[in-house]
């Protein structure tokens, strides 16, 4: 892309200097170390000296040379130039912002081949550092992790994100990307729907059909036609056929998958057609799923309608149907080629539906650290408000730091295998128990397995002994339920026992050590219903 700029940063050690000499030699553009530069001024000792200040003031110099030439250019930054000032803003305003991503462990050890501390001064306190980046290392336009990845397969994936991210017109090129090789797909967010994003995606399908629930049919579906056949598009989009479900939980049957599929097989879908899913969690995990197996797998595009959707469950991949033992126990990882959040469609939300969306958002709160929790509580008071509001435009940045946090984890985790992935399961263990036995909406139940995480954190992993009284106070703000009390019954503790997560005896639980720092850990389940028993019965 002639005169484009690409940004790799990330932590010291993730190979940002070796990926940008290859990424260069790939595509014979120039390559720019912003390390060598400030070596040449003298920059390395005054970090080695403790005057990281004067450090910071030349490297944000050099950056702005970087920025202000012409032309063509892979720049590898420092790990700290990322964070510092304004400098991840001023990159993404001319380019593609990358972070490479790396275990604190893997540095250490890249490192210690490299000079170690003698070389690299900030070493001394990788892991405090690594965790303080991390939120900023986020916000890049996509994460590459390389740890255990060999070189070329870290250039091939920063390829590939490149080619989604210099696809998208100048407009949206502040989505995210999902980095997933040839998988990889953006996640706009804007008030309305990227109709040339859209166009470009459905074009060549034989026929799309459009999957709803007929409650967001009747606000959004029009909107939805009038993108799909606007007319100073370049070409036409094929034929649509409209399916519409009930709206609910209870749309996630086999029954159901079984309607829709033959719905497609009736309307003359093969495998050349898209699947569009308009709505929230529910839509999405069905249409999803019938994307998944329809034909061996046909494409899915999700538009998300509702704030569970946009920032949780429309991303990654999972699809699922539910069984009358438990939710989501029949599914499949199936990548979209796009999400699409048009923030509008939160306006028509009923309250109720609005207020639970923020059961995810206070769950990547507690994940990312302390400045999404204090985002978030900046926006409670549209949650609890009057119905009918457009949300405030403090609430997409929200929207888009949930977005980043998840597009991370799953570009690292994608099926869940190495743990990481399992991080997104905060809250879910008893929430999707309270759910599946109560009927509460799932943001509402997830608030509830937040405060139980809370209480199960504070009795075996050393977590804060308020959180839980914390996270509480939050629901009430947001007008959420916030008490789980009333709903750790029996019947509902005996539905842990049918957790995806549980293996044997044991589950993975997402412990919280404070608000930014989770982790998976092993319990007996039934220690966690010990646990849950005591602490209910207590209050």
């Amino acid at each position: 892309m002639t005169g484009s700029k690409l940004f790799l940063i990330g932590f010291m050690a993730a190979g940002k200097s070796s990926a940008g000499r290859a990424l260069a030699g790939a595509t014979g553009r120039r390559f720019v170390d912003l390390d060598e530069v400030l070596a040449s001024g003298g920059g390395p000792a005054r970090l080695a000296a403790g005057d990281e200040a004067g450090f910071r003031q030349l490297e944000a110099a050099a950056l702005a040379e970087v920025l202000a030439a012409p032309g063509d250019a892979i720049v590898a930054t420092g790990g700290g130039a990322a964070a510092h000032g304004d400098n991840l803003e001023r990159m993404r305003a001319v380019g593609l912002v990358v972070a490479l991503g790396v275990d604190v462990a893997e540095a250490e050890r890249r490192a210690a081949g490299d000079g170690g501390i003698a070389a690299r001064p900030l070493l001394a306190r990788a892991g405090m550092l690594a965790a303080q980046r991390a939120p900023v290392y986020r916000r890049a336009h996509a994460v590459v992790d390389t740890t255990g990845r060999a070189l070329p397969d870290v250039v091939a994936q920063v390829r590939a994100v490149e080619r989604v991210w210099s696809a998208l017109p100048a407009s949206e090129r502040g989505a995210t990307v999902l980095a997933l090789g040839d998988r990889s797909y953006p996640i706009t967010v804007g008030d309305g729907l990227p109709v040339a994003v859209l166009h470009a995606q459905l074009a060549g399908a034989t026929r799309i059909a459009v999957i709803t629930d007929s409650t967001v049919a009747q606000h959004h579906l029009a909107t939805l036609e009038a993108a799909l056949a606007a007319p100073d598009m370049p070409t036409r989009l094929a034929p649509r056929e409209v399916i519409a479900i009930a709206p609910g939980e209870g749309s996630k049957s086999i029954a159901e998958y079984a309607r829709v599929a033959s719905e497609l097989v009736a309307r003359g879908l093969d495998r050349g057609s898209m699947i569009v899913a308009l709505g929230g969690g529910v839509v999405g995990d069905l249409a999803g799923f019938v994307a998944a197996t329809y034909g061996r797998g046909i494409p899915v595009i999700q538009i998300p309608t509702t704030l569970v959707a946009m920032t949780d469950a429309a991303i990654g991949g999972k699809t699922a149907i539910d069984l009358p033992a438990g939710k989501n126990l029949l599914g499949a990882f199936w990548q979209p080629r796009l999400v699409a959040c048009a923030t509008a469609t939160l306006g028509t939300l009923p309250g109720r539906e609005r207020r639970a969306g923020f059961g995810e958002l206070w769950k990547y709160a507690l994940l990312d650290g302390p400045d999404l929790w204090a985002a978030v509580a900046a926006c409670a008071p549209w949650a609890a408000g009057p119905d009918g509001t457009h949300p405030p435009d403090a609430l997409r940045a929200v929207i888009d730091r949930a977005i980043a946090y998840k597009a991370a984890i799953v570009s690292r985790d994608e099926r869940e295998q190495t743990g990481h992935r399992a991080l997104l399961n905060l809250g879910h263990t008893v929430g999707h128990a309270i759910e599946s036995a109560s009927g509460m909406l799932h943001g509402e139940a997830v608030g509830l397995g937040l405060v139980a995480a809370a209480r199960v954190s504070a009795a075996i992993a050393g977590g804060p002994a308020d959180l839980a009284d914390r996270i509480s106070e939050a629901l009430r703000a947001t007008g959420m339920p916030h008490d789980p009390d009333p709903w750790l019954t029996e019947p509902v503790l005996a539905r842990l026992a049918v957790d995806k997560k549980r293996h044997g005896t044991h589950m993975r639980f997402i412990a919280i050590h404070t608000v930014g720092a989770c982790e998976p850990i092993e319990i007996l389940v039934t220690e966690l219903h010990r646990i849950l028993r005591r602490d209910s019965a207590a209050q």
